[in-house]
């Protein structure tokens, strides 16, 4: 009888494990199926890593959380996020110092609208080990300057305090990388071409506060939309131009309608690229 349970027990969870539903599924750069535990091994040698999401995928979030927990066991973690502007790391370090509690954060902070389900986690994991958390992101004013005032020489106009919030002037440019051309396509030749040197500023200044804030023996995790950093562009165009010695990984997130194979479009896409469904819930 006994034996007959613990057939019946296999067949069962053969079957249970058959129909299972992941939540996500893990690749490589090159499309094949990887761990968590076989990333987080490789990233633990890395000077810094650069987490793509989905602004609004819970998956993204999760996965960030359990990262940092994962790698704080073992290496001298600094955090940095685009979601923080660089005017606002004082009321940062006053958060992490408790000297600011959560409703005086508000008043201090520009806060994204997610915040407190998916940024708050991770600064207060930064807050309850005593881990520096970088604003890196351009004051998002600025960047709309850029935009709508004419291209970088609006930035010209910046007092000597505001320019330390951006990257220094002049920084580099190249209108022909493949993401920044990417943008103008889905204005279908109606954009402003300035839209992609406002994007190219807030690579160029999170760029600047990654390295501006590298210490040796630590690692830089940094969160970041995935347009940031696929493909190696973006922020790590402009990290690369500064420092092309730098031990750097990437993680991309994406969504597909199956997950049992990587579309052939996100194939070297980053180095680790997380694939859930089409169907998962947001957010917002």
């Amino acid at each position: 009888m006994r034996k007959i349970f613990l057939f019946l027990l296999l067949i069962i969870l053969f079957f249970a494990f058959k129909n299972r539903k992941p939540a996500y599924v893990l690749y490589n750069s090159k499309g094949k199926k990887t761990t968590f535990s076989k990333m987080v091994s490789q990233l633990k040698k890395k000077e810094l890593i650069l987490f793509g999401e989905i602004h609004n995928n819970p998956i993204s979030h999760w996965l960030q959380l359990e990262l940092t927990k994962e790698l704080g066991k073992t290496n001298n973690l600094i955090l940095g996020a685009e979601m923080f502007e660089a005017d606002n790391q004082k009321g940062l370090d006053l958060y992490l110092n408790d000297s600011l509690n959560n409703h005086n954060l508000d008043t201090m902070v520009r806060l994204w609208d997610n915040y407190r389900t998916d940024y708050k986690p991770l600064l207060d994991y930064a807050r309850d080990n005593n881990l520096p958390f970088i604003a890196t992101n351009i004051p998002r004013r600025y960047a709309s300057m850029v935009y709508k005032k004419g291209g970088f020489k609006a930035l010209d106009s910046l007092s000597s305090q505001e320019k330390l919030w951006i990257a220094p002037l002049p920084f580099p440019y190249d209108p022909d990388i493949p993401s920044y051309k990417a943008i103008l396509e889905m204005f279908q030749g109606h954009g402003n071409p300035d839209i992609i040197k406002a994007q190219a500023s807030k690579d160029a200044t999170m760029a600047h506060f990654i390295l501006k804030n590298l210490k040796e023996n630590h690692t830089f995790l940094h969160y970041n939309g995935s347009y940031h950093s696929n493909n190696y562009e973006g922020i790590l165009w402009y990290i690369k131009q500064q420092n092309p010695q730098i031990k750097f990984s990437s993680i991309s997130t994406v969504n597909q309608e199956k997950l049992n194979k990587l579309n052939e479009e996100y194939i070297g896409l980053a180095d680790y690229i997380i694939v859930d469904d089409n169907d998962m819930t947001t957010t917002y």
